[in-house]
């Protein structure tokens, strides 16, 4: 078969492999020369463990699988094992920790509570106070600025794989043949649209009230740090944000401990992990209201360099770039992703927000076997 993939982010990249590890023919549409959104400007982060039990968790483990075998294939992608900690500074924190360790899916997830001593032993870089730690076997990462890039140059080596940069597709002209800005008829057995946070346009047109949201992050990356970072590294405010640590625990520690008002007005976690260089990328933050501001806001990198530097017990180095970025989020943030015919040959697939990065072989594996392919 003929596949046209519109999209070049982590999502239409790994619809992009699926079809070609299966034989068929892709023609790769990015409206940029190469992606610049939020598949570039995240963690790498391959995060199994606070994903809600069921088919997010079922997503992510088998994401994890293929992101392993895949890295196998591309070196280049930097994959790594290297799991998580997240560092419990509060008696409330060990508590929803106990309790997530306590489940009955916490042996797939990975998860182990461990002491301070334990959490040092496995990473001696955290040398600051905090009564433990979170341990997540299944967390790994990959490095962002170079996966797509990585992952395009095995696919142009089988042969059957073209990509065009520096072209948008403006119409679906008939079936699943697309029109681009060039003026240029594509004409596949299939379309996939997996268009990330370009939810106007030609999205627009085709699926009006696409319950679809973008959220906005803001995030940062330092020097190298002069000593390995031998896990990633989250604090107790994650488990505010990720549904796997949903519960008493959870609502108690919300109760009696409200987040820092910097923390609470930015809607922020603690997420950090280091960069094959030996820097730091930390962050984030969470915006949801649109029109999102032009500018970056100073005040959460101030709280998260205090963060870091108490969890590490040492100065951080120098902030190298900070920037932010914007993704798709599914308004319904229980589904992982929204899925959608939209026309006879043609899907789109977008949405996955805050779990794109970890999802994505996974999301386009079932694609493509919904497809046929």
């Amino acid at each position: 078969m003929r596949v046209t993939i519109v999209g070049a982010g982590v999502l239409g990249t790994m619809h992009a492999w699926h079809a070609v590890e299966r034989g068929h023919e892709v023609v790769h549409i990015e409206r940029e020369d190469e992606a610049r959104g939020a598949s570039v400007r995240n963690f790498g982060l391959v995060w199994v463990s606070g994903r809600a039990s069921g088919p997010e968790l079922d997503t992510a483990l088998r994401a994890r699988e293929l992101w392993e075998r895949i890295g196998r294939d591309v070196p280049e992608l930097g994959f790594r094992p290297n799991g998580s900690l997240t560092v419990l500074r509060t008696e409330a924190e060990l508590a929803v920790a106990a309790e997530a360790a306590a489940r009955p899916d916490a042996a797939v997830r990975g998860f182990r509570l461990l002491d301070a001593a334990e959490a040092r032993t496995l990473n001696p870089a955290l040398r600051g106070e905090f009564h433990g730690a979170l341990w997540c076997e299944r967390d790994a990462a990959v490095e962002p600025r170079t996966a797509q890039r990585a992952l395009r140059a095995k696919l142009l080596a089988s042969g059957r794989y073209t990509f065009l940069g520096g072209r948008e597709v403006r119409e679906v002209v008939d079936g699943s043949t697309v029109r681009d800005d060039h003026g240029e008829l594509h004409t596949a057995d299939a379309v996939v649209l997996c268009t990330g946070a370009w939810l106007g346009g030609l999205v627009r047109e085709l699926v009006p009230g696409l319950p679809v949201r973008r959220v906005r992050l803001q995030m940062m990356q330092t020097d190298p740090l002069g000593e390995q970072l031998t896990t990633s590294v989250a604090d107790g405010d994650s488990f505010r944000y990720y549904p796997g640590f949903a519960g008493p625990g959870l609502d108690a520690l919300k109760a009696a401990h409200p987040q820092h008002p910097v923390a609470d007005e930015h809607r922020m976690q603690l997420l950090m992990v280091q960069r094959r260089d030996g820097g730091l990328t930390i962050g984030d933050t969470h915006e949801y209201d649109q029109p999102f501001g032009f500018d970056v806001v100073e005040d959460p990198y101030t709280y998260l360099a205090e963060v870091v530097e108490r969890i590490l017990g040492r100065p951080l180095p120098p902030v190298r770039r900070r920037w932010a970025g914007v993704y798709a989020q599914c308004t319904d943030t229980t589904r992982v992703v929204h899925r959608q015919q939209v026309r006879d040959g043609v899907w789109l697939v977008t949405g996955p927000g805050g779990r794109g990065m970890t999802c994505s072989p996974a999301i386009a594996e079932t694609t493509a076997d919904i497809l046929g392919l």
